[in-house]
């Protein structure tokens, strides 16, 4: 038996479930629309950063924020700023190690840590107390469905050869840019550079929103409950590709308006004769 399911035993604090309470979604809403808040601003400063813009040069210095530009890309996947006409195939071996970087990305388990909080807050499941062991229940159901999505989605783009990272579009214009943004929320490359829908994803998806089913308690086993949790993602999936193909835009801007003239630029005017 596993873990989270001997943990469920606990004797229930409510005997029967009352439906008119919100369902956990509310929880789910709010903690994508807070980590939208914290995460934008920061990828943002990050991708501004030279070590990872596209007119990156040999002289630049390593930066002590590089370790954290880094787990911020990877836990959004994208391909740093990138272009899709860039494309290049990744080997087994590369996918392999982007899917073992993702068990030690420090953002994942704060992510998890955030949401268990918000969680216990609303007291979702109510069949889990308060206190520590039940905060500990939320936290470790969260994990388990994100590692099962990791799991699902590596094994399959493996056997598919799946790309599920983040171009840019390299198009002009909201719309255009923001039609292949929503549609990338849905979509992988093939090895040829081809996009189709992206079974890997969905699936992964939909294995980490219908397995829980199995540890939650009652209140939260159902098939809707599962489908629920399954929009949720999707949807929060396709919003945030809008918001990665928009950031490295965000992040010219803030480089362009933090760089500080060369020493000496202002004078070279006055030295002429």
């Amino acid at each position: 038996m596993s873990l989270l399911k001997q943990i469920s035993l606990v004797p229930a604090r409510h005997a029967v479930y009352d439906e008119s309470e919100m369902p956990s979604c509310e929880s789910a809403q709010r903690l994508g629309t807070l980590t939208c808040i914290l995460l934008i601003p920061l990828v943002a400063q990050a991708l501004s950063v030279p070590l990872f813009a596209q007119e990156q040069t040999e002289t630049t210095e390593k930066k002590p924020a590089a370790g954290v530009i880094n787990h911020l890309l990877d836990y959004l996947n994208m391909a740093g700023t990138r272009n899709s006409n860039e494309f290049q195939p990744q080997t087994q071996a590369e996918r392999t190690r982007r899917y073992l970087k993702t068990w030690v990305n420090p953002i994942s388990y704060v992510k998890a840590a955030f949401s268990a909080g918000i969680d216990q807050a609303n007291d979702k499941p109510t069949e889990w107390e308060q206190g520590a062991s039940g905060y500990g229940k939320r936290y470790l159901n969260i994990l388990g469905q994100y590692t099962t999505q990791r799991l699902v989605t590596f094994g399959l783009e493996s056997a598919l050869h799946e790309d599920n990272r983040y171009f840019n579009s390299g198009k002009h214009g909201f719309w255009p840019r923001t039609g292949y943004a929503l549609s990338s929320g849905i979509l992988a490359r093939h090895d040829d550079g081809s996009r189709h829908f992206s079974i890997s994803q969905v699936g992964g998806v939909a294995a980490g929103a219908f397995l829980a089913r199995a540890w939650l308690p009652l209140s939260q086993s159902s098939a809707s409950d599962g489908a629920v949790s399954f929009a949720i993602t999707m949807g929060s999936n396709v919003g945030f590709s809008v918001v990665k193909e928009f950031l490295p835009d965000l992040g010219r801007r803030l480089s362009k308006k933090n760089k500080k003239p060369t020493p000496g630029a202002s004078q070279s005017g006055c030295s002429l004769k």
